[in-house]
């Protein structure tokens, strides 16, 4: 299936039905990749002051639950903590496939998948 393009709003609406279910999540960026399982207990968004040298995303996704994490030695650890963060930027691309959301933006790429 082709993927189709969504509204922040609309990726919102989307993945708060979600709430409740187990959940994959990648991760992708420039030199750190982890792939984390998590029960998505609920979805919330933060904000964040900017840094002067704008590293910091203003918006933050927050996907709380509890999880593990795969390491290196791609054994699973639980999560530091119970809320799992992606950097939201003007510049984000949300996508859907059917199946899995896709978030790009100049950080990095992460999706979102259902666990079967």
């Amino acid at each position: 299936m082709m993927n189709q393009e969504l509204s922040i709003e609309d990726f919102n609406e989307m993945l708060q039905k979600w709430t409740g279910k187990r959940i994959k999540i990648f991760k992708h960026e420039i030199e750190d990749n982890d792939e984390t399982l998590m029960n998505l207990d609920n979805v919330s968004y933060a904000e964040q002051d900017a840094t002067i040298d704008d590293y910091v995303a203003k918006h933050i996704l927050q996907l709380n639950g509890t999880g593990v994490i795969e390491n290196d030695d791609h054994e699973h650890e639980p999560l530091p903590s119970p809320t799992y963060e992606i950097p939201l930027e003007d510049s984000t691309n949300y996508q859907f496939d059917g199946s899995r959301f896709n978030l790009k933006n100049d950080r990095g790429h992460y999706s979102i998948e259902l666990c079967e």
